[in-house]
């Protein structure tokens, strides 16, 4: 059964005039969707989730990364959360089986230390939701060789993203989560090993 996927990210130290900037440097590794490169919309939720949002902002282009300083400074604060959503390009079947590359959302909380009672201790200083597993296991459908290639260039990516974050981002810790309790890391190197 399909189940959400997450990266979670922390870093050293993440005070309030650290949000901004280590958050750039986390969009600046995505690989965006082609038809849609940069951050479509942002809203700032305070204390907690319960509280109604304090701005709310669609990006028509979308805005690179370096253009939300702009939207969000004033908005850095420890006891706020930004939420972000961008597109992503994977393979995914279409109606009549025929797969093509399709932008698919992605949603990127950036926890403030003191938002929601602390919850960057268990949700990450930021969390990226990347949606269902399923494109990139598929464990429900036969696949052909062909297909099984396409799931895997949507792993790749996944990878390939989590590998820049490592290199270029000075986290102190990532975790690649499902809401289930299955071994994800499990789940997808299997998958790999099926494709081979």
């Amino acid at each position: 059964m399909p189940d959400s996927l997450y990266l979670s990210l922390w870093f050293p130290s993440f005070d309030a005039e650290e949000m901004l900037p280590r958050t750039i440097t986390v969009l600046k590794q995505f690989p965006y969707s082609a038809a849609s490169p940069g951050v479509r919309y942002a809203a700032v939720h305070p204390v907690d989730w319960s509280e109604a949002t304090v701005m709310e902002q669609r990006f028509t282009p979308p805005a690179a990364p370096d253009e939300l300083p702009a939207a969000l400074s004033e908005f850095a604060e420890p006891d706020y959360a930004l939420a972000l959503e961008a597109y992503w390009d994977l393979w995914s079947p279409d109606e009549r089986g025929e797969w093509t590359l399709r932008p698919s959302k992605v949603d990127i909380v950036v926890n403030g230390v003191e938002f929601d009672d602390g919850a960057f201790r268990d949700r990450g200083h930021i969390e990226i939701e990347f949606g269902l597993d399923f494109p990139f296991l598929y464990e429900e459908r036969e696949l052909s060789h062909a297909d099984e290639e396409r799931v895997k260039a949507n792993v790749a990516k996944l990878i390939e993203f989590t590998q820049k974050l490592e290199k270029n981002a000075g986290l102190r810790g990532r975790v690649l989560w499902s809401e289930s309790d299955e071994n994800l890391a499990q789940k997808l190197v299997a998958r790999l090993q099926r494709v081979q």
